[in-house]
């Protein structure tokens, strides 16, 4: 998936916390919210924080996706409450390559 597509499908599933997402499109989403909030964060410090909550609720639905992908419930999505572990864990989840074929959450 290219970073365009990945970006549309990201922002048009903002809410589907169903189905899969590769790893492709999880980190070109995270490399494109990445970008855009320093470069608002060099003009406005507000305006880069509301941009940031904007993007929560995408980024966390194509993390519980990436998490389904990976043969995952989206519960483990609740270690990022845990500090420094929690987030350390699922950036080792994310990086893990895809569950061959189709699993309980699609194919």
């Amino acid at each position: 998936m290219d970073f365009q597509t990945s970006v549309k499908t990201c922002l048009t599933k903002y809410v589907d916390f169903t189905g899969r997402a590769t790893r492709s499109e999880y980190w070109w989403f995270a490399l494109f919210c990445f970008v855009v909030t320093v470069i608002i964060a060099i003009f406005s410090r507000v305006v880069s924080d509301i941009i940031s909550l904007i993007f929560l609720l995408p980024s966390l639905a194509v993390l519980v996706r990436r998490l389904h992908d990976t043969s995952r419930s989206g519960w483990w999505a609740l270690l990022l409450l845990i500090p420094i572990i929690g987030p350390l864990v699922l950036l080792y989840f994310a990086v893990l390559p895809s569950s061959p074929g189709a699993n309980t959450y699609g194919a």
